[in-house]
This record gives structure tokens, sequence and C-alpha cells, in this order.
């Protein structure tokens, strides 16, 4: 599925885009289970283990902007997470051997999409080497008004974990105030027809702004890594690690390498998702830019 001038620009630039990786087929009963989702958010009045929801969301009128962990829920996501085309892509870029760190699928609906402040998905789970990216399989056609992706070029090739706490805690973001090492202004989207996939290595800086269009976004996202990365901090069991094993083997030895970390402690004041540790977050860049247009 990978070129080699696909292979060099994910090394070069972090970041790659993948099309047709998924068929119309899947795609609809994925939009089928989401919207299964979506429903039985009727009634539920805070988050959980399940939903993030939208502020404006009522037990009326559901607006969910995450469902959480999704490969827990429905057997469509692992599926999909073991797709001939989307694995024949990872043990490209990751080696033979890929595990599942976790998932999540967002949703910017349309006209009130949250945006996501930039960070690295490496502050939040550092380990022990780097050989770890995120899938954003495209469940909508996105383009530059409906909240793409937005991703920093070369970013993850910085030897550095950018700060991501305040007054001392974590808080899941950079603040663009005090990173001015950081041309935000290279930004580039992420952008294709639904059924892509964009592929971003763990320390890419990125973030996404707000679905100021009159279309949905959904983004299913599947946070992958080589079997010998091991997590640094919140393993589980062993039995529950080698279950999320998208193919290849498991390892009981670490591959080490010397690699940038900073480790998500304290824990963000706001406990949740992203969008929950962020709310603290005073310098904000996709308000104040929204703001300032």
């Amino acid at each position: 599925m990978l070129t080699e001038t696909q292979l060099d620009a994910y090394r070069e630039n972090g970041f790659v885009v993948v099309e047709n990786v998924f068929d119309q087929t899947t795609l609809q009963r994925l939009r089928g289970v989401v919207g299964e989702f979506i429903a039985n958010a009727a009634g539920i009045t805070d988050h959980t283990e399940v939903y993030d929801l939208e502020p404006s969301h009522t037990a009326d009128q559901p607006r969910v902007r995450r469902i959480k962990t999704p490969h827990k829920w429905h057997p469509i996501f692992w599926e999909m997470a073991k797709s001939p085309k989307l694995t024949s892509i990872l043990r490209a870029l990751l080696g033979p051997d890929v595990r599942l760190h976790g998932s999540k699928l967002n949703m910017k609906l349309p006209h009130c999409g949250a945006a996501v402040e930039w960070h690295q998905d490496w502050a939040f789970y550092p380990h022990t080497n780097d050989d770890i990216l995120a899938v954003g399989v495209m469940m909508d056609d996105i383009d530059e008004d409906n909240g793409p992706l937005l991703v920093i070029p070369g970013t993850h090739r910085v030897h550095k974990v950018w700060d991501h706490h305040q007054d001392g805690r974590f808080c899941g973001a950079m603040d663009p105030v005090a990173t001015p090492d950081i041309d935000y202004s290279k930004a580039v989207t992420c952008t294709g027809k639904a059924g892509s996939c964009s592929f971003h290595h763990v320390r890419l800086v990125h973030g996404s702004a707000q679905n100021e269009s009159d279309k949905p976004r959904g983004l299913l996202l599947y946070e992958c890594a080589a079997a010998d990365a091991w997590p640094l901090s919140r393993f589980t069991t062993l039995e529950e690690y080698d279950s999320r094993m998208i193919c290849g083997e498991s390892t009981i030895e670490p591959r080490t390498e010397r690699v940038p970390v900073r480790m998500p402690f304290p824990p963000a004041l706001a406990q949740g998702s992203i969008y929950e540790n962020q709310t603290v977050l005073r310098n904000r860049f996709f308000e104040a830019r929204t703001a300032a247009t």
C-alpha cells in the first residue's frame, strides 16, 4: 500500500495520508454502528466510560464529541484495525509486530465540533521507544473547513517533548505563548476523501480547529505501537496487553532507545479525555485565532 516516496515522506515529515484504505461498504457499516452509539447517548447527562459529550449535549438532543476506546464496545473496530490494507501499512511503518495502544472516535459536528489544542501524543503515553503512530480513519470527506487534523511537519525529529503542563500539573496541551521555537504558520492540513487514512508519528506536534462548516467530520483514531515499545506507565496485565496485538508476535523484551521523556504527572486537574484535560489551558491557539478573524 505504501510507495517508497510515501515512506520517505513519513520519515521526513512525520505524517502521510493514504487514500482508499477502506471501501464504501465498510464505511457504511461503520456509520451505522456509530449512529447506534449516538442514539444510545439519549438520556445520558454526563460523560461516561463510553461517551465524551459536547457542552451543548442534552438528553433529548445527544451531541457526542468522542466515543472512548471503541474497540472495547463493538467488533467492527477490531475488524477494521486488522484489515489487510491497514496492517500492510502498519507493518511498513512499524515493523512486523504491532500492538494497539488505544482507540477513540472523534466526531466534530457541524458548526460546533470542538477544537483540540496543539500537543504531542508522546506527552500522554511515553514508551521505551518511539516506533508509535496514530492512524486517522476518515469517516467523512475531510476538507479545509470541517476541522481537519493539523500537523507541523518535522517536529517529530526534534529530540524534545514540549511542556504540556500548566501551574505544575499536566494539562494535555502546549501553551502557544510559551513555545516560540515552533512556527505554527507552517502547519498543514490532513485532508482526503472518506476511506482515506492519515498516519502521524507519536511525537509530531498536531491539533485541530473547530468545525466551522455545515458538514460532519468523523475521525476514527487507532494508536499503534511496535510490540517491543513498552509503556512507561499505566501498564495493566500481560494478558490484556497481549490481547491488543494487531499483527505479529508479542514480546516481553522491550527495546529501549534514547528518547526524550516527560511524564504526564501530576495528573490533569480535569480528568477524562483530552478535551477535559485542556479545559484549564489559559492561552489557546485556536480560540484566539477564531476570535481574531
